[in-house]
């Protein structure tokens, strides 16, 4: 019996030893979207735009070797343009946009507000990173972790229904309901 007992506690000690070393300076992952097959990322994967005829092709640019296509999938710039936004020139701000930035930064801005939110992020994954066995056991504690951040939508959804706000986008209130 207590060669069984001391063979366990080894077992444990080695078990707890060799989990302490997982992830000394990696940054931790709270949500495991990890892949078991070695198949394509089909995020990876951008359609080309569709081909269209110029109405002048001398307008066309000259054709360079490893440069830009016009069939070229830009997704950043095709998202900022649907969403209504305008292409930066060299670092400027578009001539539409500058009320709006004006406005965004009426009570300052920080400078480094990229690298001190990365740095808190990290610190709050960190400490959120999950229990032994959640860490062993490679358990998803992202909304866990985030839970107290999470917005409730049915609240919220209720809160501006009741300010009067029309919200044309969300379910309609159910019969009885006001």
């Amino acid at each position: 019996m207590q060669a069984a007992r001391g063979v366990f506690m080894v077992a444990l000690a080695a078990v707890l030893t060799l989990s302490a070393c997982g992830k000394a300076d990696k940054a931790p992952s709270l949500m495991n979207l990890r892949s078991a097959s070695q198949g394509p990322d089909e995020f990876g994967i951008l359609p080309p735009k569709a081909l269209a005829l110029p109405q002048d092709l001398t307008a066309l640019p000259e054709p360079t070797p490893g440069g830009a296509n016009l069939t070229d999938p830009t997704p950043e710039a095709d998202a900022i343009a649907a969403l209504g936004g305008a292409l930066r020139d060299a670092g400027g701000i578009p001539a539409g946009d500058g009320g709006l930035y004006g406005y965004a930064g009426r009570y300052g801005v920080t400078g480094d507000i990229r690298q001190t939110l990365a740095e808190e992020d990290l610190a709050w994954r960190r400490k959120n990173d999950g229990r032994l066995l959640e860490r062993i056991l490679n358990v998803n504690v992202y909304f866990k972790a985030y839970e107290r951040m999470a917005l409730d939508q049915q609240a919220e959804l209720w809160r501006w229904r009741k300010a009067g706000a029309r919200t044309p986008s969300a379910p309609p209130p159910k019969a009885g309901e006001k």
